[in-house]
């Protein structure tokens, strides 16, 4: 009996497994079509699905998406009224899901220093606008602009691009402000000319980088959202290739030189570097190349791909006219960055560590210091390849573009704070958005408008800001980072030293 019962029960239990498994798949089937449904009818994308493990619950997130609605030519193009004024996090009321931003973020403390006590006046702002290339006002949640000279290629356009997507990634959340900005390289509000019992406080002037000698409010630089005339992609785009390019070589198996390309004729610093390059009488480790951008443009850019370059286990990053915009493209591989001793620092690059995020090379003897460097990298093999991998890992994971609009929305809002008078939009601004810019743009322009557009509000909150340093903190920052390059200078001179006396 129990011979005759054994094949039928496993029959038995094999149909119960097929009617499971034609449920299952049924069900799979109908939540599919109702997503499918759902994005095509509602407007909306499913952004995240959640199973509980526990409840077996299924949890869909959806965010509205708001694309662009340019109209036919020949008619006045008008910004939309349907974009949400105000919007909800899921994190809004549980304080403790928020993510704290990177320690970077500490320095908007300090770039705002010099009017913790006055605050800003309607006459400091002023003041600003002696080399300012446009006021950007904010009020009530839309932006307007008045512009008083071109910039540098896109440098404006992009900027304010960048503006106009953090007030859609944010809205209702960015409060009334006027701000004036220099697109140009270097720093002009000289910390000296605003010391003393007498003097007025320095104007508050927004651009991409600072030094230690002015009070330039830096900001994000304009290629995170695509640098058109060089076919620079937006820096979403761009951060996913450069991790693809380092995956296609191991450290390990990369060319053991530092490798550098770039403008040679906008600075002496960078034509004393071709000094270094490889030549029959000597070879310092070094493959230099001079980048002709003409050509480039005629070529299409095909040998500029800055994702394609991650090939050699060291690459160089000097300072042009002032600090430049590759050094987060350089950071980005696993390469070890050796980085030319900098006077200008952009948002981000403060918080990098000697020795841990990149090594340092004296701007006085360059070749020397390039020759060591690879010779060290490449007898610690190791060491050096964790020194890449931090500063990439810094890059991809401290610097996505989550963080760089949590780093604009968190300087403007401090910055408001400190304002003294009430944000007014003044006669001859024009008020701008996303439509007006993008619609009428061509070209990589245009793509890379489309490309970076926010397409709606973001359902999580802004990272939570962290406490200004304290002054002891600070100072004991400043002597650990000034000990770590003057280690690797002793290293160097015992190098050198050693060498000179086997001779």
């Amino acid at each position: 009996m129990q011979v005759w019962l054994r094949p039928q029960m496993k029959k038995g239990l094999a149909t119960i497994r097929t009617l499971l498994f034609l449920l299952v798949l049924f069900i799979a089937v109908i939540i599919y079509s109702l997503w499918i449904d759902a994005s095509k009818f509602s407007g909306q994308n499913l952004t995240n699905v959640i199973i509980s493990q526990k409840h077996q619950t299924l949890i869909i997130t959806r965010r509205p998406e708001y694309p662009l609605n340019c109209i036919i030519k020949n008619q006045t193009q008008t910004c939309p009224t349907n974009y949400p004024k105000t919007s909800k996090t899921k994190d809004q009321e549980d304080t403790s899901s928020k993510t704290e931003c990177p320690n970077y973020f500490r320095w908007i403390h300090e770039d705002l220093r010099p009017w913790n006590a006055t605050g800003i006046s309607r006459d400091m702002v002023e003041r600003a606008k002696t080399t300012a290339h446009f006021r950007l006002i904010i009020v009530k949640g839309k932006a307007y602009l008045e512009k008083y000279k071109k910039s540098i290629q896109t440098r404006d356009a992009f900027t304010i691009w960048g503006i106009l997507q953090l007030l859609r990634r944010y809205p209702g959340k960015i409060p009334d402000l006027e701000l004036m900005f220099d697109c140009d390289d270097r720093p002009v509000i000289q910390s000296s000319d605003y010391r003393g019992p007498n003097k007025t406080g320095p104007p508050p002037l927004f651009r991409y980088c600072g030094d230690k000698w002015t009070e330039d409010i830096v900001f994000p630089d304009w290629s995170f959202w695509g640098w058109a005339e060089i076919n620079i992609k937006p820096w979403d785009k761009l951060l996913r290739d450069l991790k693809e390019g380092n995956n296609r070589s191991r450290w390990m198996d990369r060319e053991p030189y530092a490798y550098w390309k770039g403008n040679p004729f906008v600075a002496e610093t960078r034509k004393d570097l071709l000094t270094c390059n490889v030549s029959d009488q000597q070879d310092w480790n070094a493959r230099l190349f001079i980048q002709d951008w003409i050509l480039e443009s005629q070529q299409e850019f095909k040998q500029s791909n800055v994702a394609n370059q991650c090939t050699h286990r060291y690459k160089i990053y000097i300072e042009g006219y002032a600090w430049s915009v590759s050094e987060k493209y350089i950071l980005a591989c696993d390469s070890v960055t050796l980085l030319v001793k900098p006077h200008f620092y952009d948002f981000f690059t403060r918080s990098l560590k000697p020795v841990e995020h990149y090594w340092p090379i004296r701007e006085d003897d360059k070749c020397k210091s390039i020759k060591f460097a690879v010779d060290w990298g490449n007898k610690h093999k190791q060491k050096a390849q964790a020194i890449g991998k931090a500063a990439s890992d810094f890059i991809q994971e401290g610097l996505k573009m989550d963080y760089v609009y949590d780093y604009m929305f968190h300087l403007l809002n401090e910055y408001a704070k400190l304002l003294r008078f009430t944000p007014q939009v003044p006669g001859g601004a024009a008020e701008l958005c996303s439509e007006i810019m993008a619609c009428s743009a061509d070209g990589f322009e245009r793509e890379f408008m489309m490309e970076s557009l926010v397409k709606g509000p973001s359902t999580t909150s802004p990272c939570t800001m962290p406490p200004p340093y304290k002054p002891l903190v600070l100072a004991a920052f400043y002597r650990k980072q000034l000990n770590a390059a003057r280690q690797v200078e002793k290293w160097e001179n015992g190098y050198w030293e050693s060498l000179n006396k086997k001779q």
